[in-house]
């Protein structure tokens, strides 16, 4: 027998998201080659704790210490099953009818099978088009769809491999990320308190001042259980489980009873979905009409009250925003939303929030993002206890306390940086929210750049596409395909990559799924477990760390690092050497750890030999005020972003830039439908889509990602099983409503409207209340009909088009109009065997050798 291979133990930082951040340290065992387990980083493994000074938090008498072993989400401890998930691309493959020398067929994209190729054809193909397209184009006419939504790695990361060649070779067109988590805030709240870059407050020292001095906790349309666990683990779950030890009353306002509300609330109020607004209005009512706001904060820290007075009392239009004028608007009883705003009046109240959630990524979410912030300012934002704060970013300090390790100063490390950087942004970029408009209906016009990083000036400049002197794109290269399961209205994007105009699609990605299944050309790149690099964490609320990051296994199959692709993409351009700077991989892992802002801190050598280094806490952290305490305390010497300087009820960049929009006023407004939507059950449309749904950041997967792991498949709330043996994504649906469409559970549903149609598994619950429907996005695309109908679930796929309003280049994914019927799967097959007929393991969900050989 051969001798069995000694096992190991790698340190990885498992994340979920771009840019490196919202790692969770993990150990990765290994053995025979083979990676056997998962399992948390205990801190204190290679390190005395008093090297690190581990911090705690002392209120009302009980002491909350960090824990020494790493908060890891489910999701890193199940990440092997991605690994060698069967729906892994192992082989570089060529869609079936797409011929660069002759017909390419587009408007089979989505349909067609895929053959293996060898990697010398796959890059020789590649690099042929990217020659062709620039000297026929010119170099805008190449996309890169480099952004969001990627594994967290470094050297490898998606995102900057691609663009800094393409920026070499002569330039490209940028796809820029839309604030898509902070739509409300971004678009809206920015314009009433500025707060750069996404529109949230600061959170520095928030947590330790909720716990003294918050008395009520409002959970507005978030799920700390569930929202965080993709970027920072596991602490939202134990502080909230502290907060109820502390006797801080915790109400969770959403639709949904979501699973931090059925573990945590104190009372749930069931809301209708996007109609926050209302909410918050006839709060204000309240609190003006019992003059139980805070007057003399209100006269000295805003700008506008009276403007925002008139129209609360309804002195502007002639209604005023009563709790009955709310009651028939919110389905929040007037008697609760009096209660409601009596208790805030009375009690030191936070606002918590998982970025946002479905309540910001709605239409018109500027209105309840704004609103949000004037309810909070109306009783003292900033004075102990009242805060808004981010379930997603719980690093209780704040960077200035326990700054984040990650090697900025690098020119390659957070890859992005590399490919391009704000100082050097290309000549022509494309809102990711509009990639499909672009290529339907050029020209266009917008407002924004969109990337997260701009300004709230940048909201005021207008863009174009094409831009002066620049032409269509004619090819596109992404390294993160979730496009049409993640982004808006998913159906209308099949349509823009079916386009003639797009004559070559590039994807790279470990896994064959959603966007890919519309590629032309498919480079397999591998998982972070196959692959030599240096991380980081700084917002899992424990400690900051560096990991130095060995390589755990051997490539699956004959797959490659996003850098290892494109350097082959590049020695083909002849740029290898320009594109490498001459460095090896490793020589780009010591080049960031020297450049880092621990080198100081450790050697090179005792972070390779123990794998992380943390970051010792700041003794002097508690120190440091409260976030917005100086501006309550003195809003004179420390201003806000905003022309005034103060919170602007009123807010004067609106008035002068967007004169006349009626959907962004300078006085944020209760906006059921308008120019943009008419997303509303108030509005004629209902009457043929009577549901409004809710589409949260999903419980068993981080966006798109994950929705193949057998092991969450199994849990009844993850997926339904069908009569057919189908794993469909749950529709929660009230007794009610379902009652009303002879709908019972278990049943195989169709969620639709007239851009489309999803298919689910009926999860009849009073966890949702009457007139709305839950249901997770970023299923995994399984289509029946590309464009028309899916499978798997995608409710992006049907989301609304248009951006969150006229002048505010958002996304809408949440709070839209569907109706659901059941639906007979039997007679889908007779009218759409084609679609039946691809291989199927019902455990891990669409396969990938269920695409090969033209099926």
């Amino acid at each position: 027998m051969p001798k069995k291979e000694e096992g190991k133990t790698c340190v990885k930082g498992l994340g979920f998201n771009s840019f490196g951040i919202g790692s969770n340290p993990t150990l990765v065992d290994v053995e025979n080659g083979k990676i056997i387990r998962t399992r948390p980083l205990h801190y204190d493994a290679k390190y005395s704790p008093e090297q690190f000074n581990p911090w705690k938090m002392e209120a009302r008498g009980k002491v909350f210490e960090v824990p020494m072993k790493a908060l890891v989400p489910p999701f890193s401890l199940v990440y092997k099953k991605r690994v060698y998930s069967p729906n892994r691309i192992k082989y570089p493959m060529k869609r079936v009818d797409w011929d660069p020398q002759g017909e390419r067929n587009p408007e089979k994209r989505g349909t067609s099978g895929y053959v293996r190729i060898s990697w010398e054809e796959a890059i020789e193909i590649v690099a042929s088009e990217i020659k062709r397209i620039q000297a026929e184009y010119g170099p805008y006419g190449i996309l890169a769809q480099a952004d969001g939504h990627g594994e967290t790695m470094t050297v490898h990361g998606p995102h900057g491999c691609s663009t800094l060649l393409l920026r070499l070779f002569g330039g490209y067109t940028l796809q820029t990320r839309n604030p898509d988590s902070w739509e409300g805030w971004y678009w809206g709240a920015k314009h009433v308190w500025g707060m750069e870059p996404v529109g949230m407050a600061p959170q520095t020292n928030c947590m330790i001042d909720v716990a003294q001095n918050t008395d009520l906790l409002l959970f507005w349309g978030c799920d700390p259980e569930t929202t965080t666990w993709g970027f920072t683990g596991q602490m939202a779950s134990r502080l909230c489980y502290w907060f109820t030890e502390l006797g801080i009353k915790c109400i969770y306002i959403c639709p949904d009873l979501n699973y931090g509300a059925a573990i945590h609330a104190d009372k749930w109020i069931p809301i209708k979905p996007n109609t926050d607004a209302a909410l918050h209005l006839a709060i204000a009512y309240v609190w003006i009409t019992e003059g139980t706001y805070d007057k003399e904060y209100v006269a000295t820290h805003t700008f506008g009250f009276d403007k925002f007075e008139e129209y609360v009392l309804g002195k502007e239009e002639g209604i005023p925003k009563t709790p009955k004028w709310a009651e028939e608007i919110t389905g929040v009883p007037a008697r609760i939303i009096k209660a409601l705003a009596r208790q805030w009046a009375s009690k030191a109240t936070s606002i918590i929030h998982g970025n946002g959630g479905s309540l910001i990524r709605a239409s018109y979410a500027t209105e309840p993002g704004r609103l949000e912030v004037l309810t909070l300012a109306m009783q003292g934002l900033g004075k102990p206890g009242a805060h808004q704060v981010k379930t997603v970013e719980w690093n209780l300090f704040g960077s200035k306390h326990n700054p984040m390790p990650a090697p900025l100063v690098s020119p390659f490390l957070l890859s992005t940086y590399r490919g391009w950087h704000w100082a050097d942004i290309p000549k022509q970029v494309i809102p990711r929210d509009l990639i499909h408009e672009a290529i339907l209906n050029a020209p266009l016009t917008w407002y924004c750049n969109t990337l997260l990083g701009s300004t709230v000036e940048n909201q005021f400049r207008k863009y174009k596409y094409p831009e002066d002197g620049c032409s269509e794109v004619h090819m596109m290269w992404t390294d993160t395909p979730c496009w049409i399961t993640c982004w808006n209205d998913g159906n209308k994007m099949i349509q823009a990559v079916r386009s003639p105009k797009i004559e070559f699609f590039l994807a790279q990605h470990p896994w064959l799924e959603n966007d890919c299944l519309f590629a032309d050309i498919i480079l397999p790149s591998n998982t972070k477990f196959e692959q030599e690099d240096i991380g980081s964490d700084k917002i899992n609320g424990q400690f900051s760390t560096i990991f130095y990051e060995e390589k755990c296994i051997e490539s699956v199959g004959e797959s490659k690092s996003n850098y290892e692709i494109v350097c082959l993409i590049a020695e083909k351009l002849g740029l290898l050497e320009e594109y490498t700077e001459g460095r090896t991989i490793k020589e780009w892992i010591r080049h960031g750890f020297d450049n880092s802002r621990v080198a100081h801190l450790t050697s090179w050598e005792e972070l390779q030999e123990k794998g992380y280094f943390v970051i010792p806490t700041d003794p002097e952290w508690q120190k440091l005020k409260p976030a917005m305490s100086d501006f309550y305390e003195d809003p004179e010497a420390h201003p806000l972003h905003t022309p005034s300087g103060k919170i602007e009820c009123y807010a004067q960049n609106l008035a002068k830039h967007f004169p006349g929009d009626n959907e962004r006023p300078p006085v944020p407004h209760w906006i059921p439908y308008g120019e943009s939507h008419q997303e509303s059950l108030f509005h004629p449309r209902a009457k043929k889509y009577p549901l409004l749904i809710v589409s949260n950041h999903p419980r068993w997967r981080i966006h798109a990602n994950l929705d193949d792991v057998t092991w969450f498949r199994e849990i009844p709330t993850c997926k339904v099983k069908g009569l057919d043996g189908y794993l469909y994504e749950p529709v929660w649906i009230h007794p009610l409503d379902a009652e009303k469409r002879n709908i019972k559970h278990g049943d195989i549903v169709k969620v639709h409207n007239e851009r489309g149609g999803v298919l689910g598994g009926a999860y009849v619950t009073e966890r949702i209340m009457p007139g709305a429907v839950y249901m997770d996005h970023g299923a995994r695309y399984d289509p029946i009909v590309p464009g028309e109908l899916d499978r798997g679930g995608a409710n992006n796929t049907i989301a609304p088009s248009n951006t969150t309003s006229k002048n505010a280049t958002g996304m809408v994914t949440s709070g839209f109009l569907v109706e659901v019927e059941s639906v007979d799967v039997g007679e889908l097959k007779k009218n759409y065997p084609a679609a039946f007929e691809r291989e199927y393991d019902p455990a891990a969900g669409l396969r990938t050798e269920g695409w090969m050989g033209g099926k």
